[in-house]
């Protein structure tokens, strides 16, 4: 495929990604969607899912919280990918480019915040003065897509031309000790962003589903797929269950108070 097409297929990759806010929470960000999709411009989508479940885990925690920006996770995935696909490196130069893309974007990104994105909050701030809604409406659609989508589009593509012979000649003189360790990292990832992740959800409550399925895949050797769906099933075992015992406590509730009983929520003390 031209090398021009790819960037504006990666190009319209990186605005898909950024449209998330547009289209609601739809993951559309997160690596394992965008590094998929940029395996399959650049012809290894096997490749791309693998980069993008490694990303996901090394961007795990990118959230924005508050004030807060996180690293520009979708340039710096797309880019990753796509280098790393093009020179025929491993997922561990996926990583290594991935996360410094990501931090040097993200330094666009707030620049463009700082001088583009006022411009369209004071026009709309007017516009709410005016009670004109549609102004505001439009306000919010054109100051995200020429603050935030159309730059990180034309970051992503104009890179991704200027970069891959720069990046294939810069891959060829690292030391194959450094590959080789970075790939030991990536490794260590997937248990890193599981226990991550389990730090969060593991309580008294359900850590027996934990145990359940480490026996599952330790003992009995059934691969993470099965045990997702013994875990899947067994959740909507017990959601229904507890479904429709809370039914038959609302029934008993019903019939005490057909049978004389005081129902105290409709009751005025």
């Amino acid at each position: 495929m031209n090398i021009y097409v790819i960037a504006l297929l990666l190009a319209l990759i990186a605005m898909l990604g950024n449209g998330e806010y547009f289209l609601g929470s739809s993951m559309l960000s997160r690596p394992l969607v965008t590094c998929t999709l940029a395996g399959l411009v650049t012809g290894n989508i096997q490749q791309g899912i693998i980069m993008g479940a490694t990303l996901e885990l090394a961007f795990v925690g990118s959230f924005s919280i508050g004030a807060s920006i996180p690293p520009e996770i979708i340039s710096g995935s797309v880019l990753g990918t796509a280098f790393a696909i093009g020179a025929g490196k491993s997922t561990a130069v996926a990583l290594t480019l991935g996360i410094p893309i990501a931090s040097l974007v993200l330094v666009i990104k707030n620049l463009c915040f700082i001088f583009i994105l006022p411009y369209f909050v004071h026009k709309a701030d007017k516009y709410a003065e005016s009670g004109n809604t549609k102004g505001v409406d439009r306000m919010n659609v054109l100051g995200g897509f020429f603050s935030i989508n159309l730059p990180i589009g034309l970051v992503v593509g104009t890179s991704y031309l200027l970069g891959s012979p720069v990046i294939k000649s810069f891959l060829e003189i690292i030391p194959k000790f450094v590959i080789d360790g970075l790939g030991i990292a990536t490794g260590l990832l997937p248990a890193y962003g599981f226990a991550l992740l389990l730090k969060m959800m593991i309580n008294k409550k359900n850590i027996t589903f934990f145990v359940f399925g480490f026996a599952l895949a330790v003992y009995m050797h059934i691969s993470v797929t099965g045990v997702a769906i013994f875990g899947s099933c067994l959740a909507l075992i017990l959601t229904g269950y507890s479904s429709y015992k809370l039914m038959g406590s609302s029934n008993d509730e019903k019939v005490s108070v057909e049978d004389g009983g005081i129902d105290y929520e409709d009751e005025e003390f």
